[in-house]
């Protein structure tokens, strides 16, 4: 199998940490193809910034069409997974919902902990997105700075079980899923400090993946996910302008 693993921010550092423990949860036989953002934010961390990442993704996933059996948008918060999932034939999992899926599996409740505010409002709203927020018992943030995203499992790994521990014990979170890329492969540092399961959303995307391209499901022509019909384009990159004008090229042709 191959999955194209889509980064839509542009620290190639975090897309390094959620190669290596999406890596390490994937099958023998399944090759991740990692592709970091040429342009937009270090981190996404607001609506806004959301929806240029969204449409960043929509870009490096037509610019990859044709190469791998399926694709993971690396976000947490998912930006633009529904307009993937209309435009491209092959199956993209989103990886916050991955996460909140498996936790479903897990527990009857599930809470999110990650490492700053300014993600809170941003992940509450992917919960809403992804008709879940029964299930979610709390969105816990920590309220500290950090040097820098590549080291914040590192620097805040105490606070974050703390916070974890905290959303068990005053939430009743029954699973806690470690929210943002940065934190891809903490949870199998930390499972066993903390009285609940753990979800890395890197690891659930690429087990969902493998398992939705084992089912191998028709492309929809009906429904929310249909292909869209052909509509002339002005001023996109070529590989996506001609997805939506139904106009499909070669990858070599980018």
């Amino acid at each position: 199998m191959r999955i194209l693993l889509v980064n839509p921010n542009t620290t190639a550092e975090v897309t390094d940490l959620l190669t290596t423990a999406g890596r390490r949860a994937a099958a023998a036989g399944t090759e991740l193809i990692p592709v970091t953002a040429p342009r937009g934010v270090p981190y996404i961390a607001t609506l806004a910034e959301a929806q240029i990442g969204g449409a960043i993704a929509l870009e490096m996933l037509a610019a990859h069409h044709g190469t791998a059996d399926a694709a993971i948008i690396a976000a947490f918060g998912d930006p633009g997974l529904f307009g993937a999932r209309e435009l491209f034939d092959t199956p993209v999992i989103g990886m916050s919902e991955a996460a909140m899926l498996t936790a479903c599996m897990l527990g009857r409740r599930f809470s999110i902990v990650t490492f700053a505010t300014a993600l809170g409002a941003w992940y509450r709203d992917c919960v809403e997105m992804h008709g879940l927020s029964a299930r979610c018992s709390s969105v816990r943030c920590l309220d500290e700075a950090f040097a820098t995203l590549t080291q914040v499992q590192h620097d805040k790994e105490g606070l974050l079980v703390d916070l974890a521990g905290k959303a068990v014990a005053e939430d009743g979170a029954e699973v806690i899923i470690l929210g943002g890329a940065p934190l891809a492969g903490l949870a199998d540092k930390v499972r066993d400090r903390v009285a609940v399961p753990l979800v890395d959303p890197i690891a659930a995307a690429v087990k969902q993946a493998e398992a939705i391209i084992t089912l191998n499901p028709r492309k929809a022509i009906a429904g929310s996910f249909r292909r869209p019909a052909p509509k002339p384009t002005t001023g996109l990159p070529a590989p996506l302008a001609a997805r939506i004008e139904h106009r499909d090229i070669p990858f070599a042709a980018e």
